[in-house]
């Protein structure tokens, strides 16, 4: 029988050589760049990125069932597009960003870095988030159809109640949460604008409100403050509970906060009357609205803006508060047309629906 062979190798020793310093030079800049690499990928970072979102048809369908849905008056399904716009936004409370993402963004024309801190508050958490979010849509909506019903002489009614005091406000221990306002100096309070407007032609003298607190009617007197922009104001937040004579359900899930507002408002309108007012023209826009038809300012409007052009829109309804953030960002092909309130966002659609010469409408 052959027994196995076993071998033992052996290397020659080479004789031993200075190191090239360059070699421990190289090493230590790999490893460096090693580690770099791996903070990038892994390490948080204190920011949070704003880029395009999807856009939803306000006068179409979401999964197949009517965006606008009215019950209890007869409506009029329209055709074209009135597109709502989003923006992602990724970080924050709902999961932070690396530095590679960031670094990322920071160079992308489309999308925009802001720090976590001036985007959601030090403790803020995913629940709070979806919570504001949720309660800020509700909001939206319920202004939207007020917004809409006015537009169109629709009669309902809305009660102001206090929903909080500001910081140092002017009517602290005069009034306090659930207040209910009833009138302001012997003026019947209809909506927001009635406030607004009596304190504005009071100049600032005090304001007896009549309000409804747990049931019983009093009278109270607040002196107004008056804000850097100059308007007179209680300091109070205020929430707005409506009766309206029919029912207008909006059906959208995983879309939150307010800037929709106006949008919403526009596709009730086009629902409740009969014809198409986009002409079968693409319009996208953004923009919070309140009970009276005022549009006001949002948040990332540059990414919304490629958001419409990206989804195929010709026009965009921007509000005029954001006219500054407006220019400059503005994607090729895209036509913007500035707005302050409902009615000048009806008559803009109207316009370019019917094939009017958008040279006469204001642009930022």
């Amino acid at each position: 029988m052959t027994q196995p062979v076993h071998f033992e190798t052996y290397t020659p020793e080479e004789p031993s050589r200075p190191r090239d310093p360059r070699f421990r030079a190289m090493a230590v800049s790999g490893g460096l760049a090693v580690v770099l690499c791996a903070a990038a990928v892994l390490l948080p970072s204190p920011y949070v990125i704003e880029s395009p979102g999807p856009t939803f048809n306000t006068i179409g369908e979401v999964n197949g069932q009517p965006l606008i849905h009215v019950e209890g008056r007869e409506s009029f399904p329209p055709q074209g597009e009135l597109d709502l716009t989003t923006v992602y936004v990724s970080g924050g409370p709902n999961g932070q960003v690396n530095v590679l993402d960031t670094f990322r963004a920071w160079v992308d024309p489309d999308e925009n870095v802001r720090p976590e801190q001036l985007v959601y508050p030090e403790g803020t958490t995913p629940s709070d988030v979806q919570e504001q979010n949720a309660v800020a849509m509700t909001s939206s909506q319920e202004s939207a159809i007020a917004a809409a019903l006015s537009h169109e002489d629709i009669a309902y009614t809305e009660e102001l109640s206090v929903a909080g005091l500001a910081a140092g406000s002017a009517s602290e221990g005069a009034l306090q949460e659930g207040d209910v306002l009833r009138a302001i100096d012997g003026e019947e309070i209809e909506n927001i604008e009635t406030l607004r407007s009596a304190l504005r032609d009071a100049g600032g003298a005090p304001a007896t409100l009549s309000i409804l607190r747990d049931g019983v009617e009093e009278e109270v007197s607040v002196t107004p403050r008056q804000s850097e922009e100059g308007n007179y104001q209680l300091g109070i937040l205020l929430a707005s509970t409506f009766d309206f004579p029919f029912d207008v359900t909006i059906q959208l899930d995983n879309v939150g906060g307010p800037s929709a507002g106006m949008m919403f408002a526009l596709g009730i309108i086009d629902t409740l009357t009969e014809g198409d007012l986009t002409g079968g023209r693409h319009f996208a826009g953004t923009g919070t609205i309140d009970s009276t038809g005022a549009v006001g300012r949002i948040g990332g409007i540059a990414q919304k803006l490629v958001a419409a052009r990206a989804a195929g829109a010709d026009f965009f309804l921007a509000p005029e508060g954001n006219c500054d953030d407006v220019v400059g960002h503005i994607p090729d092909g895209l036509t913007v047309v500035k707005v302050a309130t409902l009615d000048e966002a009806f008559d803009a659609v109207e316009t370019l629906g019917a094939g009017g010469d958008r040279a006469g409408l204001p642009s930022c």
